[in-house]
């Protein structure tokens, strides 16, 4: 297994003089064959800027900084991959952070592209290739004309068309989940929100929040464009707002007007569910699916992350619990981390909190931080650490009745996925 790197040129490169290493947490460990799989489609190769690649040299099986004008690579994976692994690198200058992105360690192996990481979901439907340019050109186009005073349209355009959001651009070709932001503020400061950043943090956020409050016309007018299958899901909760449940009332407005006109379709939240009333009340008002974002189990953990305002952990259980009560289809949006997520406490943490909270999905998504300034962030680590591949084997075992997928699905879908696990088991 070849180490990959970038040269001066900006081009990548595998070295032949010394073996890929990757990175658990803060330490070093040698990537094995059981934990790679081809680049998927759709990954993206990038390099590390400031960076150095570690390896090991094939000839003395000493671990070494490789010399020159290079620097190391690393992979973005699509979703419906959970990463194993980080890249081996050390920081040629430490005061520098790396961009948001959740990088995995690569390889060159077999003559081809080698990535750390595991399938979890199918990933066709969030797949770039299955959203043509033009075709979604054509359709911004035509929603807003039909809407031209709806802002959350005008809004959205930018995201889908510069951001290349699927999640938006599903909302304007009427398909799968899309995206209805109805939020400007947060009740949370997360240490990596990817919509706003304080001008001291290091690193810029890579998109732009919302800035504006919609109105119930206008999220009313955009849900019912797209609840027209029976397949489709409509979210509230976007990387490009703040949390949702802090606009409740248009929310529930929204959605009694939605679903006195139409019973098609699912109505999602992605919410960090802190705020346990304004959840109740979104329930009560016709929740299909929530998903609810989270980093950890234990409050040191998650409290460091995600600086809640004015509410706990045990908040966030409290509306997992009503909603799961009230017949809605419970999942977490969970953050992990190669050498975090796989310690022993934070598995046992996880492990019971799923169970109390009688979830049905457990979202796993390659955490987008500069691994250094979140391992400084967080406490360290207590006891063992299995590895992210033990981690998932561990997970099903003790959660078989739980999904581990990558993205959010309908309740039958997940009936269909749940059974598959269940015999793959």
């Amino acid at each position: 297994m070849k180490l990959v790197y970038a040269g001066a040129d900006g081009h990548v490169y595998d070295h032949p003089d010394y073996i890929a290493l990757g990175r658990h947490g803060e330490l070093v460990t040698e990537v094995l064959e059981e934990e790679l799989i081809p680049l998927p489609e759709g990954a993206t190769l990038v390099s590390l800027p400031d960076t150095r690649p570690l390896g090991l040299h094939a000839r003395t099986g000493n671990m070494e900084v490789v010399p020159g004008d290079v620097h190391a690579v690393g992979a973005l994976l699509p979703q419906g991959f959970t990463r194993l692994l980080l890249p081996g690198y050390v920081k040629a200058d430490k005061e520098k952070v790396l961009p948001l992105f959740g990088y995995t360690a690569v390889v060159w192996k077999d003559d081809g592209f080698y990535v750390a990481a595991e399938a979890c979901d199918d990933p066709e439907r969030w797949n770039p290739r299955n959203c043509d340019p033009d075709e979604l050109e054509v359709k911004v186009q035509g929603l807003l004309a039909a809407y031209p005073d709806n802002r959350l349209y005008q809004h959205l355009s930018n995201c889908a068309l510069n951001y290349e959001c699927l999640t938006a651009s599903n909302t304007f070709l009427s398909r799968w989940e899309g995206a209805v932001p109805v939020s400007f503020s947060c009740n949370a400061g997360c240490f990596g929100c990817i919509s706003e950043q304080p001008d001291d943090s290091g690193f810029p956020a890579p998109q732009t929040r919302m800035n504006f409050k919609p109105t119930v016309d206008e999220v009313v007018q955009v849900m019912l464009e797209h609840l027209k299958t029976p397949e489709s899901i409509i979210s509230f909760g976007q990387g490009c707002e703040g949390e949702p449940s802090t606009q409740a009332k248009i929310i529930v407005e929204a959605m009694r007007e939605v679903r006195s006109r139409t019973q098609i379709g699912y109505i999602n939240i992605n919410t960090n569910a802190g705020l346990t009333d304004h959840i109740r009340a979104i329930v009560d008002a016709g929740l299909d699916l929530m998903r609810v974002s989270t980093i950890s189990a234990l409050d040191d953990h998650y409290n460091a992350y995600y600086k809640p305002r004015g509410y706990t952990l045990k908040n966030v259980e409290k509306s997992l619990r009503y909603a799961a009560d009230k017949g809605v289809a419970t999942s977490i949006n969970y953050l992990i981390f190669p050498g975090v997520t796989d310690r022993e406490e934070e598995m046992e943490a996880m492990i019971e909190f799923v169970k109390r909270t009688d979830l049905k999905l457990i979202q796993l998504r390659n955490l987008n931080i500069d691994p250094e300034s979140y391992l400084q962030l967080i406490p360290p680590a207590r006891g063992e650490r299995y590895g992210m591949k033990q981690m998932l084997e561990i997970f099903r075992e003790e959660l078989p009745g739980v999904v581990l997928g990558s993205y959010t699905h309908a309740p039958d879908e997940l009936l269909k996925l749940r059974t598959k696990q269940l015999q793959q088991g």
